[in-house]
């Protein structure tokens, strides 16, 4: 006797297989570390913030964080470069941190985000890499001085930005060769650390006298 049916809906293709136009799941390392990132980023913003009010009230006020000649927030806070857009720099970094930190709360909470919204924040965070340099070559070659609230913001841009790219690489969002699949996904750490070095040796290498007298 032949078995009847009960109109269960076959299943397409393997389970857990991802397919195309499905929300994509992000791992709970990537959402931490987008939190973790963003939060450095509004603490940074919020700090630089709160001296630039200072120093538009008193023209004599020193951050805390104005240590020396070379890092030396005031000046930086007070040069043309930290206001790009005709508004204090670190307004931007609070709106755009911000957000990175719900992108990462939401994950966390289970939410499956599709192709084109991890490709969007990915082309945001590539803008946030690109002016993070613009300000960085301002501050080593034009200012003549760092920010240490600046450089965290730096380090964090850049940290989230290859961790957003390794997923969308590796999840197919964005095409990319095998080996470089197979290489982000085992060694993904290696260009954050890169960067970042490349950063570390600029700075050194820009005051080396300084730093070495």
């Amino acid at each position: 006797m032949a078995t009847k049916t009960m109109g269960l809906p076959r299943q397409q293709g393997r389970p857990g297989t991802r397919h195309e136009g499905e929300p994509d799941a992000a791992p709970r390392a990537l959402a931490w570390l987008l939190v973790l990132t963003g939060a450095a980023g509004v603490l940074a913003s919020w700090v630089i913030t709160l001296d630039k009010f200072l120093l538009l009230q008193d023209p004599d006020f020193k951050p805390a964080c104005s240590l020396n000649p070379v890092v030396s927030c005031g000046s930086v806070m007070q040069s043309e470069q930290a206001q790009a857009f005709g508004f204090p720099n670190p307004m931007l970094g609070l709106v755009a941190f911000g957000a990175v930190v719900c992108v990462g709360a939401s994950l966390l909470a289970g939410a499956r985000q599709r192709g084109w919204f991890w490709l969007g924040l990915n082309a945001g965070m590539a803008f946030g890499v690109g002016f993070c340099t613009w300000l960085m070559a301002q501050s080593l070659y034009e200012i003549n001085a760092l920010c240490l609230w600046c450089c965290l913001t730096w380090v964090a841009t850049l940290v989230m930005f290859w961790a957003v790219t390794a997923h969308n690489v590796g999840s197919g969002c964005l095409p990319a060769p095998g080996p470089v699949r197979c290489f982000l996904a085992e060694f993904g750490w290696v260009p954050p650390v890169l960067h970042t070095g490349v950063i570390g040796m600029l700075v050194l290498t820009r005051w080396w006298e300084f730093w070495t007298s």
